[in-house]
């Protein structure tokens, strides 16, 4: 509580301080190190990810990978309509509202939003 205080007073009166870190060797910057990409070690393919080839840059795999659309580079010189059908494929649901009723959530009871709001007091009061 008084942390800052003690601090203080210690500096006003040239009490010196040391810091309980100690870095052992010079601080240094590796001259060489390695950008290409390598697979994740807990990855079970042991591949990088794509189209079976493996990827020399995050650019060339951006350029094979498609999430919500395409993310190729040139997708403004091309019309829409040539990207293909945005509806979802069979078995793909985009909401859980489109699942069918067996998976969607149960709505709440009006006893469960109680004990929600009231931390669970209202279940022993």
């Amino acid at each position: 509580m008084f942390a800052t205080r003690v601090l203080r007073q210690a500096a006003a009166h040239g009490a010196e301080r040391a810091p309980l870190i100690r870095f052992i060797g010079r601080r240094t910057i590796p001259t060489q190190i390695d950008h290409t990409p390598r697979p994740h070690p807990a990855s079970p393919t042991g591949a990088l990810p794509g189209n079976g080839n493996s990827h020399t840059s995050f650019s060339s795999y951006r350029d094979s990978v498609q999430q919500h659309g395409p993310l190729r580079k040139t997708i403004g010189s091309t019309s829409a309509a040539s990207l293909g059908s945005v509806e979802a494929p069979k078995g793909v649901f985009f909401d859980r509202n489109e699942l069918p009723e067996r998976f969607r959530r149960t709505p709440l009871t009006l006893a469960e939003i109680e004990a929600v709001e009231t931390g669970g007091a209202a279940l022993f009061g």
